[in-house]
């Protein structure tokens, strides 16, 4: 017979306390070394693919390896080769910089191994998320019935809410979806997914400030009507991606009322400046909204995935995505015990909320407000040294940390091409160097650099030494001749 007080054995999965604690310890103080010294590095490694098959490429072994030195090739071989989006000279894309106690909540979220897909099985976890929607309910206006849910990114955000906006409408036969030409990628992707075909979304076009034309909106909506199809939700910007911009939230909200079109925005990362004071009068109109996105793995400073839709009322939301299976059934415990699985595709999930809710209640609201604000001051003051400085030109205003911009000296009588392909090659040559990190886009089909100043950790000095750098590389390279 077997004792009792005999101990299983261990699982060959399993590792001893102490050496879980050694080799935990051990990846704290490659992070920690890491975001000490994240000022020194460059912002931005790359490796072909060529390059990098010979050293990561191989079967997987029979038998485990010593956990330090596969540790080491991680640290070594693979991590370097990415952008280090966190870097104070990353300005390209969207980037993120997650805070310390949002790390902590991401590896204790992990280490729990929660299951928060039904009330059931993560009570507490549930609760609060809860508690996190109702903070971005308030921030946004909505009223008591409003909420949400986190998800993986904006886009699978932007997906869920055109689900909500067709199955509230029935699923009509040839809806039409209405963008901004400023629209995000993820709202075609996601018109693909629930059966709205490309011919079918309407870009509507922008003013001289990258915002959209409320009155060509309403021509476009009358005549859809007229062919007979049905108009079904109209998506505006709270920063657009390239540039910022905010549309008329307030305008758009009167017209998708009274043409009874779902209203969603998408503030993916410009959500969050909400939280700054002087900014609130440029949101007017979000807290009309049927849907919004928010992503506070950019703007709020949380890691990766960390998105969210937020809905005027939830039960719109769960009208169109709540199934309940047999092998479900335990889980239906009343509708105060919220399974956020009936809320989005996702039945399992992981504990999103705690790196937001130990993020905020570690560091205080007041400096996320804070840190939001210096990233669009920094932006503003890049404008002026751009419209100050004989080099360089705007290529529309600056808006929620976004500059548009690009070298072109005063009295060139360069044609578009060769300015492109300066512009081009200043890019280039700065990205190479690791010194900082820039993207480029087009607006109104001119090629434009473009700086997204969102890291807490970009000071003024960061933003002002790669304007620098642009007008020094570009000075240099025209020196050259040949583009001229």
């Amino acid at each position: 017979m077997k004792d009792p007080d005999e101990h299983p054995q261990p699982s060959d999965l399993e590792l001893p306390p102490d050496e879980m604690r050694r080799l935990g310890y051990h990846v704290v103080d490659l992070l920690v070394d890491r975001w000490t010294n994240l000022r020194d590095g460059p912002a931005w490694q790359f490796s072909p693919r060529d390059e990098l098959e010979p050293l990561l490429w191989g079967p997987p072994p029979e038998e485990g390896r010593d956990p330090d030195q596969v540790i080491g090739e991680v640290v070594d071989r693979v991590l370097p080769k990415a952008g280090r989006i966190d870097h104070p000279r990353f300005f390209a894309f969207i980037p993120s910089s997650p805070t310390w106690p949002s790390v902590m909540g991401d590896f204790l979220a992990t280490g729990f191994n929660v299951f928060q897909g039904t009330w059931l099985e993560s009570a507490g976890p549930s609760q609060l998320e809860l508690v996190v929607m109702d903070w971005f309910r308030e921030w946004l206006g909505f009223p008591e019935e409003g909420g949400g849910l986190l998800t993986s990114g904006g886009s699978a955000a932007n997906l869920c809410a055109l689900v909500a906006a067709r199955e509230r409408a029935g699923n009509p036969v040839d809806p039409v979806l209405y963008v901004s030409d400023q629209g995000h990628s993820s709202l075609e992707r996601a018109a693909r997914i629930v059966g709205i075909p490309s011919e079918s979304i309407r870009r509507i076009p922008t003013d001289e400030e990258y915002r959209l034309d409320v009155a060509l909106l309403a021509e476009a909506v009358v005549t859809d009507r007229a062919k007979g199809l049905h108009p079904l939700c109209v998506s505006a910007n709270a920063g657009a991606t390239n540039t910022g911009a905010i549309d008329p939230l307030d305008g758009i909200a009167v017209l998708a009322k009274e043409e009874d079109l779902w209203f969603h925005i998408d503030g993916a990362y410009g959500g969050f400046a909400l939280l700054v004071p002087s900014e609130a009068e440029s949101f007017r109109g979000i807290e009309k909204a049927d849907s919004v996105t928010l992503d506070p793995h950019k703007w709020l400073f949380q890691p990766y995935e960390t998105g969210c839709l937020m809905v005027r009322d939830t039960q719109t939301l769960e009208g169109a995505f709540r199934i309940l299976p047999e092998y479900l059934q335990d889980t239906a415990l009343g509708k105060e015990h919220v399974n956020f699985a009936d809320r989005g595709i996702q039945l399992t999930r992981g504990f999103r909320a705690l790196k937001i809710w130990m993020s905020v209640q570690t560091l205080g609201l007041k400096a996320f407000r804070e840190a939001i604000e210096t990233g669009i001051r920094h932006a503003r003051e890049a404008e002026r040294y751009i419209t100050g400085s004989p080099a360089l030109e705007m290529m529309g205003p600056s808006s929620l940390g976004i500059v548009c911009f690009r070298f072109r000296p005063p009295g060139s009588d360069m044609s578009k091409e060769k300015v492109e392909e300066l512009n081009l090659e200043i890019q280039d040559e700065i990205v190479d160097s690791g010194f900082a990190m820039m993207s480029s886009t087009r607006l109104r089909g001119e090629f434009s650099l473009r700086l997204s100043i969102l890291n807490y950790r970009s000071t003024w000095e960061d933003v002002q030494e790669t304007l620098e750098e642009v007008v020094r590389v570009g000075k240099r390279r025209l020196g050259k001749g040949g583009l001229g």
